[in-house]
Order: C-alpha cells, then structure tokens, then sequence
C-alpha cells in the first residue's frame, strides 16, 4: 500500500530523519493514511520552499574561496554560502564538538563537494567553517593529550593553512573537532547515508573515517588520514591521566604558547592552538638542538621555505622545553630513522617530492600515462632513477668523508674518531652532549 506515497516530498521534508520515513512506510497500510501522509508532506514541503526562498533575500551573500586554500583557476566562480548550502547533504552528524576555527558544538554536514558546520536547527553553513573536499591537503586522527576519558581529534588541513615562513600568515584555519571512544547517540546520524553509516557506527572514530575517506576519494582526492603510531615513536613520559596508555606526543612550547608535538609518518605537527603548525617530511632540511639543559632541550627544525621562488631558501623553526627524557626517542627513533639529522638526505627527500608534483600534473594532462613517468631504456622510472641517483651521490660523500677522516683529530670532528659501530649514535649525539657539558650544571 505504501507504493502510493509522495516519495519525493516526503525524502525531500525528512532527509534528515531516515526514521520517521521508515515509520511513514510501515503505517501506511491503507488509502487513508497515504492520502494523510502526502497532504502533510506537501504542506511541509511548500513551508519549507516558502521560508528559503524569504530568507535567501534577507541573507547576507557571504563568500567561501576555496581559492585561497588551493589552486583554483582563475575562471572559476567563488562559491557562496547559498551555492553550498544547496547541495545536497549527504550526512549530518549532530552534536559535534569543534575547537578551531570556533570552539562550540555544531552539526558537521557532509555533501558531495563540501564538509562544513551548521548550527542545530539552522539549514546555512557557519561562514569560515566550509570546506572543499578536493582541497583538503592533510588528514589526521590524534589523541587528545592530558585528558582522563579518551578522545581524539581529527585534523583537516586545506591548502595554505599553515605556513613555514615567518613573513607570511595562513589565509586560512584548518578544521579541528574533537570525537569521543564511544558510539554516536541514537538520533545524532541524518541524511540520505544516515542507513549506510549505521553500518560503521560502533564508534565515533569508524563513522568519521568512513566518511572522510568516503568523501576524499568521491571527489578525487587521495589524502589518506594519518594516525599516530606508538610501535613507531613513543613519548618516554608517563602520562599522569592515563599511565597505562603510551603517550604519542611531548610537550613542547612554540613561542610563548605551549602545546604538543606529534611525530607523525608524514611529518611534525604542533598543536593544538592557534594557529596550528605542521611540517611535511619534505619540507624539513635539518633537525638540530640547542638549549640542551639537565632536564629540557630546544628542538631547531629547519625548514624549507620557497620563499621568492628560491627552493633552496630556509628558516628555522624553534621548539622549545622539551623533556630530556624524550630525546632519545626523537633522535633515534625518529630523526635519525627519518635520515633528518642533517641535510645529506634533505636533497633527495626534495627530489621525491619535486617528482611526486611533476607526476601529479602530468596525469591531470594525461591521464594515459604513468603518473611518474616513462621506463628508460633499462626499465626505470624517472623517479627510481632520482632515489638511485641521489643514494648513489650519499655514498660517494660519505667515501670523501672516510678518505679525509684522521684519527689523530679525535674530538674535533662530528664523528668523534670512534669505531664505525658507535658512528651513528655519535653523530646523533655529538653535538648536544657537548652542550649538555657545557651548560647541563646550571640547571636549578
């Protein structure tokens, strides 16, 4: 009998609550309630068209520009609050807590093009709290630190905010909300895949990635969300709200604010206040410390820029009070695995990521060709010839240096003239301990 209902006002009135629409099609078992059903449905649906189309006179027009967060062409028109606002929403998850850009609880919408904020019982978008899909350039799922009930934030970076140069500010705030361990509350799931998602709804963290990565690959976009890995980098302080849990992150002030470091697969993160800092493998030259004290270190990360359109040009950026305990855990498990402790692999880390970008551009123009390039004559890529050529030219420096090393220079040189065994854990730590010698007893 439900066969005669009107399907498409009745989708369009309560898209958001797929379970009165279920109830809707179990009741209606006679001609009665179908004709009830669809003259409510009409009425809904002509208040519902009469109040947008009086409001949409009285709103202020308000520009999102996905532009200033990645490369949009030049002919391309902005997109507004009204032109997001009509897609169609795919999923809404209520009740969500967000942190920056604004610290309140909105609902998070999700349409085929955008994930942005509403306010609960609002239909428009919160201006600066839009974002495209195809520009989110970074995802990533962290815990919440020093906190006694579990929680993780789930950080969205578009193109172009955050910068690495001090001259230069962030045109925009990346999106950070905060989900609990536990499953969303029943109710708080709407929108046409509201079904689909109860399938993956056992926790907050199943649903989100579901449908981050959902709606990055529909829009072709192959950011990946990152998590922090304990197995691969661990802080050594114990954490006095959980202890039994391995903290992934280490205290660190940048400036005068203080907050948290994580060291990711992809690179550094600080955060969590604005504004938010994190810096790709790629774009790190060297790692270096100073300050090395009893109890704290600076971490210098130096960094490069591309200031003016020099590839070469870079700054510094400082972090600072680290706890000593965490040293060797980010020396060796992470800067030295990562080959960063100085700049002889920075080159070839630049290599891969110049290649990477060539790629990406040369699929967009054609997209019948491998995405990093043509076999040479001897089978190989154009990338597999740059990594061969660059650790090629890494082995050739470090023969120069074997041939110049004089053992009667001990002490003088980074290596220490110590037996080839120790070379590695010297040259990590050479430098500080030295430091640590000199200013280590004046620690209070």
């Amino acid at each position: 009998m439900a066969s005669g209902l009107d399907t498409q006002k009745l989708d369009a009135v309560f898209k958001s609550r797929p379970d009165i629409l279920n109830d809707i099609h179990k009741a209606a078992d006679n001609p009665s309630r179908i004709q009830l059903f669809n003259k409510i449905a009409s009425f809904v649906y002509e208040q519902i068209g009469d109040q947008q189309s009086g409001s949409s006179l009285k709103r202020r027009r308000v520009d999102i520009e996905p532009s200033q967060n990645g490369n949009t062409p030049s002919n391309e028109v902005a997109t507004t609050i009204e032109d997001v606002a009509s897609e169609n929403i795919l999923l809404e998850i209520k009740d969500i807590s967000v942190s920056i850009p604004q610290r309140k609880k909105f609902e998070l919408c999700f349409s085929p093009k955008h994930i942005y904020a509403r306010a609960p019982n609002t239909t428009a978008p919160v201006p600066g709290i839009v974002y495209a899909w195809k520009d989110i350039e970074y995802a990533f799922y962290l815990p919440v630190p020093e906190k006694t009930q579990v929680q993780h934030n789930y950080v969205l970076f578009p193109r172009n905010s955050y910068s690495l140069s001090k001259s230069s500010t962030p045109t925009e705030d990346p999106l950070v909300f905060t989900v609990s361990a536990t499953a969303p509350k029943p109710g708080s799931i709407g929108g046409p895949n509201a079904g689909a998602a109860s399938a993956v709804s056992d926790s907050y963290s199943t649903l989100f990635h579901w449908a981050i990565s959902k709606c990055l690959q529909a829009a072709g976009n192959n950011v990946q969300i990152v998590a922090a890995d304990p197995t691969k980098f661990r802080s050594k302080v114990r954490q006095p709200h959980r202890p039994k849990d391995p903290a992934v992150h280490v205290k660190a002030f940048r400036g005068s604010k203080d907050g948290f470091l994580f060291f990711l697969e992809n690179g550094v993160l600080w955060g969590f206040k604005k504004p938010l800092l994190f810096i790709p493998l790629d774009k790190i030259a060297a790692i270096s410390y100073t300050s090395v004290l009893q109890r704290t270190f600076n971490m210098v990360v130096e960094v490069f820029t591309g200031e003016n359109g020099d590839d070469e040009a870079t700054e510094e950026i400082e972090f600072a009070m680290l706890d000593q305990e965490d040293y060797g855990g980010i020396n060796e498990n992470y800067v030295a695995r990562h080959g960063l402790q100085d700049r002889s692999m920075a080159d070839q880390r630049k290599a891969k990521r110049q290649l990477a970008e060539n790629a990406k551009g040369k699929k967009g123009t054609d997209e019948g060709e491998q995405a990093n390039g043509h076999a040479d004559e001897n089978g190989m890529t154009e990338l597999e010839r740059a990594q061969m050529e660059a650790e090629q030219q890494l082995q050739e420096d470090e023969d120069e240096d074997e041939e110049d090393y004089d053992p009667g220079s001990e002490g003088e040189s980074e290596g220490s003239g110590t037996s080839s065994d120790d070379d590695d854990d010297d040259e990590a730590q050479g430098d500080e301990m030295e430091e640590d010698d000199d200013v280590g007893e004046d620690e209070d």
